[in-house]
């Protein structure tokens, strides 16, 4: 039976391995196609100038800096409220119906496409607050998008706290609301720290929500104010590989594009990989 028993988990574990191995390689052989496609076309003139001739030659920066801006956006406007929101449904909100019902909506909300996200943020920001085609309305309903996701990555962070912490804070005097924020919060930080990776993933490569409430198609020049339309990464991609009258002449700039889409959410998520991993390491001192 014990024989049995090691077969069966040599083999799961075995199992696992090559699941592993599998997901690894095709994440590595769909960077190493975008690389070697795209990377004879960076350089500093590709990341620092304006578009020109209709997006065929020039560079990319108005892209960058669009994408970087909704990236800070959603994410300034949607950390603090997913925060929140996971704290009251952990540690103040009881099991009620009106509970039930939020998480049914919460639930129902990281399963909705991203269009109908852009369709309300093109009814909600753009019109009936009069935003108009902007960065703000692009900002607002990306983070209506990630919303869920950091709700739930900030619950479930929240959730491995150990009670004994919030025990012997609260034994001490300390007010709930201090033990949260002193005790409880510092714990959990790792956790919130994943979702927000896999938040700032999304509103990078998100086409859809930003289409419709504010991405220009062409637009050589920076935007002035939040209330400015915009250039950004994953709507120029879109345009280059579906608009225009010879779009394989310019096949080299949607890889590049890519590629640079790529690093920056690589990049982002390496600064946030280390944040994390500070406070994973503070902790443990």
């Amino acid at each position: 039976m014990g024989l049995n028993a090691r077969t069966s988990e040599k083999i799961a574990f075995t199992l696992l391995r090559l699941a592993t191995l599998m997901v690894a390689g095709f994440v590595l052989v769909i960077l190493a196609y975008i690389v070697y496609n795209g990377y004879s076309v960076i350089s500093i003139e590709f990341l620092t100038e304006m578009p020109r001739r209709m997006m065929t030659q020039g560079g990319i920066y108005p892209a960058i800096v669009g994408t970087l801006t909704l990236i800070l956006g959603s994410m300034a406007v949607a950390l603090p409220m997913g925060i929140m929101a996971a704290i009251y449904l952990n540690e103040y909100a009881g099991d009620t119906r009106i509970t039930w019902i939020i998480e049914m909506a919460i639930n129902n909300l990281a399963g909705t496409p991203s269009v109908v996200f852009g369709l309300f943020g093109l009814a909600m920001f753009v019109k009936y607050f009069g935003f108009g085609p902007s960065i703000l309305s692009a900002s607002l309903t990306l983070s209506l998008l990630i919303l869920p996701v950091i709700i739930r990555s900030s619950q479930e962070a929240l959730i491995t706290v150990p009670k004994e912490y919030r025990e012997s804070s609260l034994a001490l005097g300390i007010s709930k609301w201090q033990t949260i924020r002193h005790v409880v919060l510092p714990a959990a930080i790792p956790g919130i720290i994943t979702g927000s990776i896999l938040s700032i993933g999304r509103v990078a490569g998100e086409t859809a929500p930003i289409l419709l409430t504010g991405a220009a198609y062409y637009l050589p020049r920076l935007p002035d104010s939040i209330y400015s339309q915009f250039m950004a990464l994953p709507y120029h991609l879109f345009v280059l590989a579906t608009a225009g009258t010879n779009i394989a002449k310019t096949r080299p700039l949607q890889y590049g594009t890519a590629l640079v889409l790529l690093m920056i959410v690589l990049g982002l998520n390496l600064i946030a990989v280390l944040i994390r991993r500070h406070y994973r390491q503070k902790l443990k001192i």
